[in-house]
């Protein structure tokens, strides 16, 4: 085998390696990451609500996001129209991105650019 065919034959295995390690790690911290700025790239506003209000927009029919209950410890996060937001005294407005204040947070309520256009996006893990 010649340097050169070596040389490629490391190369080769080194993406098999690369390739083999994102697919196993998929439904792992890295996949959680993605489906969560997935949901926040959804969002025009963001809200750090007290536990009580969260149970009460889960019994008002609002589901939370399942990526919220993959991180640890579980979060719970609406996504929630603005009028609705509105109306909790306690809510408090945070900065739409991945920050300390925003993964410390125990229950979020997430306001979507279009709250009749917003669709949860298909959950691809296996």
């Amino acid at each position: 085998m010649t340097p050169a065919q070596e040389r490629r034959l490391r190369e080769v295995r080194s993406r098999v390696l690369v390739r083999t390690f994102d697919h196993r790690q998929r439904g792992h911290a890295r996949g959680v990451w993605f489906r969560l700025r997935r949901v926040l790239a959804f969002a025009s506003e963001a809200y750090v609500i007290p536990a009580h209000e969260a149970k009460r927009l889960i019994a008002e029919g609002y589901r939370p996001e399942p990526v919220g209950q993959e991180l640890e410890p579980p979060r719970v996060i609406l996504l929630v129209p603005r009028e609705r937001v509105a109306g909790i005294a306690s809510a408090r407005s945070l900065a739409v991105r991945l920050s300390a204040e925003m993964l410390s947070a125990e229950c979020l309520a997430l306001v979507p650019f279009e709250a009749e256009a917003w669709t949860r996006p298909p959950d691809r893990r296996a």
